[in-house]
């Protein structure tokens, strides 16, 4: 048993393998033919904070999948208050098959994981973001310049070193790309994520680069990705932020022209309209925003299917038939309309399971 907490955590060919089946799985749903491989399984999902494309993907992919998921909202269970995480790990262990969390703490996750007996999906840290970058992997990978492979191309990240920025300078390098990062120094990419990517792109052929000159950065970009400049508890710091990115490292018209003309520009989302992006850009002919938004699902899709499915118990047709006649049997002999008898309890002789 595997799980998702980190892409470093799998090698290039294992990821690649991931993202064929998550194309097939697209394909599939183009067709509403979404093979039931996970018919009757149950996913379990934490948040410690709300979510609109984690939750609604996960949820919808798991019902396109046969299953079911359950949301566990912020504050509805006790995920380490009044219960330690080991306790809650062991529960949902023994009532779902797969449990996603999106948690505040990069800890959290990986705690929950060292104590589960089933696999763990990593929704969302303050560290990294890996099912989003797997997700714009795909995106890149149905957008290439033309003639270009995805190891022939360069992605720009403008912005604050956020968690799907260490994410995607991961992803990136493990297969093979150039990333360069565009920041003012106080908010570039810390020398551990640096060395993360120098150590991949030695591995892969790829490259890290960061920089504050932003206008220098897009001039080679394939990809032009931003995110908010701020994150959950930083809400103290936005006068200081704004003043630091705004305008230089704002992707607009103007930071758009200075990139080649087949560049797409690319956020994760919810983006702050006006702040890190102007509306003329993120609705423009050059963003694939909502496509990254739609392969979210696509993406929860395959990532259910490739870590749960091998861990699932596959019944054979025998014993299927052996349990239904058994409770089938059992039921028939239950005394749901019999008149309740007036004997003491104690008179009677306890009745005798039927096996049939």
């Amino acid at each position: 048993m595997r799980h998702f907490i980190d892409t470093q955590d799998f090698s290039r060919e294992e990821l690649e393998e991931l993202l064929a089946l998550i194309g097939l799985l697209k394909d599939a749903d183009r067709d509403a033919a979404v093979p039931h491989v996970l018919h009757d399984r149950s996913l379990g999902m934490i948040f410690e904070e709300p979510s609109t494309r984690t939750r609604v993907s996960f949820e919808v992919a798991m019902v396109k999948l046969g299953g079911h998921a359950l949301y566990l909202k912020p504050g509805e269970i006790h995920l380490g208050v009044r219960e330690s995480l080991y306790d809650t790990a062991k529960v949902l262990s023994r009532m779902c098959d797969v449990i996603e969390a999106r948690t505040l703490k990069h800890s959290t996750v990986v705690d929950l994981a060292g104590d589960s007996d089933v696999p763990v999906i990593n929704g969302l840290t303050d560290y990294n973001h890996p099912t989003q970058v797997v997700c714009d992997l795909l995106t890149m990978s149905e957008n290439l310049p033309e003639g270009r492979r995805l190891d022939e191309c360069t992605v720009v990240f403008v912005g604050d070193r956020t968690n799907v920025c260490s994410s995607l300078m991961a992803i990136t390098t493990q297969f093979g790309m150039s990333f360069v990062h565009a920041a003012p120094p106080a908010y570039q990419a810390p020398p551990e994520w640096i060395a993360i990517g120098e150590a991949n792109a030695e591995r892969s052929g790829g490259s890290v680069r960061v920089t504050d000159d932003v206008e220098d950065a897009v001039a080679g970009a394939d990809f032009i990705y931003t995110d908010l400049w701020w994150w959950v508890d930083q809400e103290d710091q936005i006068p200081e932020r704004k003043a630091a990115f705004m305008p230089r490292y704002q992707v607009n018209e103007a930071l758009m022209k200075r990139a080649p003309a087949h560049a797409k520009f690319m956020h994760c989302l919810p983006a702050s309209r006006g702040v890190e992006v102007t509306d003329e850009v993120i609705d423009g002919p050059q963003s694939v925003v909502f496509d990254q938004a739609e392969n979210r699902l696509h993406t929860e899709k395959g990532i259910l299917v490739w870590l749960t499915y091998p861990t699932l118990q596959q019944p054979s047709d025998e014993v299927l038939r052996k349990h239904e006649r058994l409770i089938d049997s059992h039921l028939k002999f239950m005394s749901w309309d019999r008149e309740p008898s007036t004997e003491p309890a104690g008179a009677r002789e306890p009745a005798q399971p039927n096996h049939g």
